[in-house]
């Protein structure tokens, strides 16, 4: 988190997703949640770096982690065409650590004095962060069991002919025969890499290919530092021996009078209870509606469905008088950076949402057609949109004739998607 803000900042993104933008595609229920002015979008930033680091050395704990939590979460709530499957992991993580003893030991917050010293924690509070990343590897593992992925060996096959040019390996990565390789090894990866790493005897060589295969996803793909976190994340899954090993080098050890930290055990298991069975729900939401998740992407986020499409539309938005029929085409630059407008052209909610804006944009407004001005009294937003799945051919996805400003946006089925044709 500390290393990642600052390369956040140092590339200028957060003036150019968060200060820039004329608008924000908040997540259903929380679009009250809004950016700071201007440069105050620093801020949060800020309160990530700090509270990073408190974490880190485990200072003021029971401060910096809730407020870790906070202030990350309110970012990722503030646009989800920035969304990515680590960053709500990231969102879990900090928000167990609120409740997990992580400054108890090897901190400086026993080192001040600030909180005693603990020789045994209850296993849950280590139980509950093994149970996360299985969430993530099993369920993004599941995800993968599809033709798409397998049979197609899609989207893997349009990535790595991106890197058909690099030096040595550029060869390789062109033929389609590695495309397969690397998509039936990911899926096997995810769906039991987890229980290698839970066996004592193959823990070691499971290890060693968590690290080869994360390094290689970060080397080939843009996902910035996720196999990092995971890399050091998995090293939960080690004996507590192999961890005061490494602690031992830093000539650290339990003092005399550490103690044992007991847990509420009923409050505990109907909290714990309540997460897991959350975190099963989520990722499977996508059964209850009909037609093609990667084309709908109803019940797409938060279910762990890391890196299995390539979608690239074409949309163009048009405000049209409703009482002349008068209209005029939208430049959607004009108003979205190059992140929104791409994520916006192929997500049905995120185009809901843009229309919304177009309509309170244009209501009570003026456009200039052959030299003569119009106003707009009570506009309506079409948009005649094209999608590429996968590599396909592009396709219907939004026909024009929808006034998309009187579609609610809700967690209905959306029936003014175009059907997906397989081609």
């Amino acid at each position: 988190m500390l290393l990642g803000t600052l390369r956040f900042i140092s590339k200028g993104w957060v003036n150019d997703l968060y200060i820039q933008p004329q608008t924000y595609f908040g997540y259903l229920g929380f679009e009250w949640v809004k950016p700071l002015p201007g440069s105050w979008m620093y801020l949060p930033f800020i309160l990530i770096l700090l509270c990073a680091l408190g974490v880190l050395l485990g200072y003021l704990y029971k401060y910096t982690a809730p407020l870790l939590f906070i202030s990350f979460s309110y970012i990722e709530l503030l646009d989800k065409s920035n969304y990515l499957n680590h960053y709500y992991f990231i969102s879990l993580i900090t928000f167990l650590l609120i409740f997990l003893p992580a400054n108890r030991s090897f901190s400086l917050d026993v080192y001040f004095k600030k909180c005693s010293d603990i020789r045994l924690v209850p296993t849950w509070t280590i139980d509950i962060l093994k149970f996360q990343l299985a969430i993530v590897y099993i369920f993004a593992g599941i995800a993968k069991l599809e033709s798409e992925w397998l049979i197609n060996a899609q989207p893997l096959k349009i990535w790595l002919q991106a890197h058909r040019d690099m030096p040595v390996f550029g060869s390789l990565l062109k033929q389609d025969w590695v495309a397969y390789l690397f998509s039936w090894f990911g899926c096997i990866y995810d769906l039991f890499i987890v229980f290698f790493l839970m066996n004592k005897r193959t823990r070691p060589v499971a290890y060693s290919l968590v690290i080869v295969f994360h390094f290689v996803t970060w080397f080939l793909l843009p996902i910035g530092i996720f196999p990092w976190v995971m890399i050091f994340s998995t090293l939960i899954f080690f004996s507590p021996s192999f961890h005061e090993k490494l602690l031992s080098k830093f000539n650290w050890k339990h003092k005399e009078e550490s103690i044992v930290l007991r847990s509420n055990h009923r409050l505990v298991v109907a909290l714990v209870s309540i997460y897991i069975v959350f975190q099963l729900f989520i990722p499977f939401r996508y059964l209850l509606y009909p037609g093609n998740l990667f084309w709908n992407e109803e019940g797409f986020r938060f279910s762990w469905r890391v890196m299995l499409m390539h979608k690239e539309g074409t949309a163009t938005f048009y405000v049209r008088d409703s009482i002349t029929k008068r209209e005029t085409q939208i430049r959607n630059s004009d108003y979205l950076n190059k992140t929104q407008e791409d994520q916006m052209a192929t997500q049905p909610d995120m185009i809901l949402q843009y229309a919304q804006f177009l309509k309170n944009k244009f209501k009570d407004s003026t456009f200039i057609i052959n030299n003569q001005t119009y106003k707009i009294d009570n506009p309506s937003i079409h948009a005649s949109i094209f999608v590429s799945l996968n590599g396909r051919p592009s396709q219907l996805f939004v026909d024009k004739n929808h006034d998309l400003s009187k579609i609610s946006y809700n967690l209905a089925h959306r029936n003014w998607i175009e059907p997906f044709a397989e081609k």
